[in-house]
């Protein structure tokens, strides 16, 4: 965007315009703007954005192909009754609208993912294809010595895919870099939570998304434009009932379904979309070793989701029930994309947790391209109206 002050109308149009083009138009830009650049892929939850930055690529964010592309060819390659990203992701790689992407990482979320990645290699064998996994042991000896380890092989395969060197400094720098955009986001969400009427959660998104498709630096300005433009703005503040979303952490719901609930009288103060520039909850250390860093602060200081092993039984949910209470949601909507078992399987226990700490709570399953909203507008009504009735 240009540099004259922007508006909030202007900033959502920007976000709106790279979220909706799955032909990664500013990808292929910025990969043209200077030869040798390399753009890299990689699907949710969490990668460290870092090492790709210092690897001097741009990360680009893989969350399927949204509700505005069919799947045809992607559906022959994954059977019917699992979640729908991965298929949508095959259609993005077969009808080449990924071929801007040098290479492509797949944390690991759950099997469906981590298979996709083997069949990526089978695919497009000329792209640089690696597995990430991230580790479910929290001992700093145990996991932390074998992040540490996985973090080595992700920097010397960046090294073979660009031809260069990642020095110690480049990561740092990358680091501080992403300190600050991380800072930057935990500002806008402590914004959004204080006056939700200003930020609603759909333009939030909408800037979350676009920030995982450009440069970092230019998305860390975005948000810093955004909230000078919305506190400036004069809007209504409505009698809506405050939520907090768990359960989407990888395959995204339709942007409509997050209209939807704004629309059925929800403010919503909290959530877990998109969940990688904010997977970091602190500041990672720019001294020392920095995969060291990355490690450490991984294992200490990071979100709780359901691809992330809680290692006590009665946890689960402490970090929901802390997060509600943090942003002072009056219930929680439990959104999971269908097939998904890692939501699903932690949704009975979660909802639990919340039912004896007393939190109201509904949940309902949807696809990235659920086209129906009106039920769910209707449930999420009738879920406001009845906090607003006897909370």
């Amino acid at each position: 965007m240009s540099g004259k002050k922007k508006s909030v109308a202007d900033i959502v149009s920007y976000c709106q315009e790279i979220f909706d083009d799955i032909n990664f138009g500013y990808a292929r830009k910025w990969k043209a703007a200077k030869p040798g650049r390399k753009v890299v892929g990689f699907l949710p939850v969490y990668v460290p954005l870092e090492l790709i930055h210092a690897a001097g690529c741009l990360p680009l964010g893989i969350f399927g192909g949204g509700d505005q592309m069919e799947v045809i060819h992607g559906d022959a390659y994954y059977q019917s009754y699992i979640c729908r990203i991965p298929r949508s992701t095959i259609e993005l790689g077969v009808t080449n609208r990924l071929d801007v992407a040098d290479g492509m990482l797949f944390p690991f979320v759950c099997d469906v993912i981590r298979n996709l990645s083997g069949m990526w290699k089978i695919m497009f064998p000329n792209v640089w294809t690696k597995f990430f996994d991230t580790p479910q042991n929290f001992d700093a000896n145990i996991g932390g010595t074998y992040y540490q380890q996985e973090l080595l092989e992700l920097k010397e395969g960046l090294e073979q895919l660009t031809g260069r060197k990642i020095s110690d400094a480049d990561i740092q720098r990358s680091i501080k870099i992403y300190n600050e955009n991380r800072k930057v986001v935990r500002e806008v969400y402590a914004f959004r939570a204080k006056e939700p009427w200003k930020a609603p959660a759909s333009e939030v998104y909408l800037m979350m998304r676009a920030g995982l498709l450009i440069d970092v630096e230019e998305h860390t300005q975005l948000m810093k434009d955004y909230m000078a433009a919305a506190s400036a703005e004069d809007r209504p503040k409505r009698d809506n009932v405050r939520i907090a979303i768990f359960g989407s952490f990888c395959e995204q719901p339709p942007l409509n379904l997050i209209k939807s609930i704004e629309m059925a009288g929800c403010y919503v103060v909290e959530d877990d979309y998109a969940l990688v520039n904010r997977f970091l909850t602190v500041d990672v250390p720019t001294s020392g070793d920095p995969l060291e860093a990355l490690s450490t602060t991984y294992l200490k200081h990071s979100v709780e989701t359901s691809c992330k092993y809680v290692p006590v039984e009665e946890d689960k949910g402490k970090f929901h029930i802390a997060a509600v209470k943090a942003c002072g949601a009056e219930g929680v909507i439990y959104a999971t994309p269908s097939f998904c078992d890692p939501a699903l399987l932690d949704r009975p226990m979660v909802c639990g947790r919340l039912s004896e700490a007393g939190i109201p709570y509904i949940s309902f399953k949807y696809a990235e391209n659920s086209g129906q909203m009106q039920p769910i507008r209707e449930q999420a009504g009738t879920f406001a109206d009845s906090i607003k009735l006897w909370s």
